[in-house]
């Protein structure tokens, strides 16, 4: 049929070459129909904005519970510089992670490449709230580019942001490990926040201790609902609240 004996290499080889076109003729169109839809998708799940600085719908005030980050730490045999600034020296309890720029669905980071240098001195101002020098710079690299601000009104602003949130008093000097519910969690911060709403706040966990309370604001720092932070909050029943060191 293809003008080669059937036994032939070559009639082999017009075979496969027949075949092999005939393959790339019908699935190629299918092929560019997946991939366009595959593209498709990646951009719908993105957000228009595209990480331009400042333009974002809210803030995430992420405060993190600084025993079980020392524990975890502690446990990985992770002794850092970073990580003896905050483990070893005075006790701390919920500190500062960051204050993160946040759209409907997804967020933006590292908007600016290379990011505008963090100044030290404004650095060393924030290690009351954030008690790691490496943690500030990342933060400011990841986050702060996208805030539209530049570092010392962004750090003003995440410290304003620190201020207008209420620390429950019984978790300021926790002397002893404690087995929590998140919702508990959530309800001591909503009872000493007046307009904090459950629909703002988030509580996260690792496989067993409590991680962070994450706190929904406006860009004028006043409480906001967010969906998409409240669905990834801890479905633990219990969590550990290891001790502040010290207390």
């Amino acid at each position: 049929m293809f003008g080669f004996r059937s036994g032939s290499s070559a009639a082999v080889f017009s075979f496969g070459f027949f075949t092999d076109s005939l393959f790339r003729r019908f699935t190629a169109p299918l092929l560019g129909l997946v991939m366009a839809g595959v593209v498709a998708g990646s951009a719908s799940a993105q957000d228009h904005r595209q990480n331009a600085p400042g333009e974002f719908d809210f803030y995430v005030l992420a405060l993190s519970w600084s025993p079980s980050f020392c524990q975890a730490a502690s446990e990985r045999g992770n002794s850092g510089r970073g990580i003896q600034t905050q483990c070893a020296g005075r006790p701390f309890s919920f500190v500062v992670h960051g204050l993160w720029p946040q759209y409907d669905r997804g967020f933006p980071n590292y908007c600016q490449r290379p990011s505008p240098r963090l100044d030290r001195k404004v650095m060393t101002s924030m290690l009351d709230l954030m008690p790691a020098p490496g943690l500030i710079y990342n933060e400011w690299d990841k986050h702060g580019t996208c805030s539209g601000l530049g570092a010392r009104a962004y750090f003003e602003t995440t410290r304003k942001a620190r201020a207008a949130v209420k620390i429950p008093a019984e978790y300021l000097e926790l002397a002893d490990t404690r087995l929590v519910a998140p919702a508990d969690i959530e309800d001591a911060f909503i009872k000493v926040n007046p307009g904090l709403s459950s629909s703002a706040i988030a509580v996260t966990c690792d496989s067993k201790r409590l991680s962070e309370v994450r706190i929904c604001m406006s860009k004028d720092l006043q409480f906001r609902a967010c969906e998409e932070i409240d669905r990834r909050a801890c479905r633990r029943d219990k969590v550990v609240m290891p001790p502040v060191r010290g207390g």
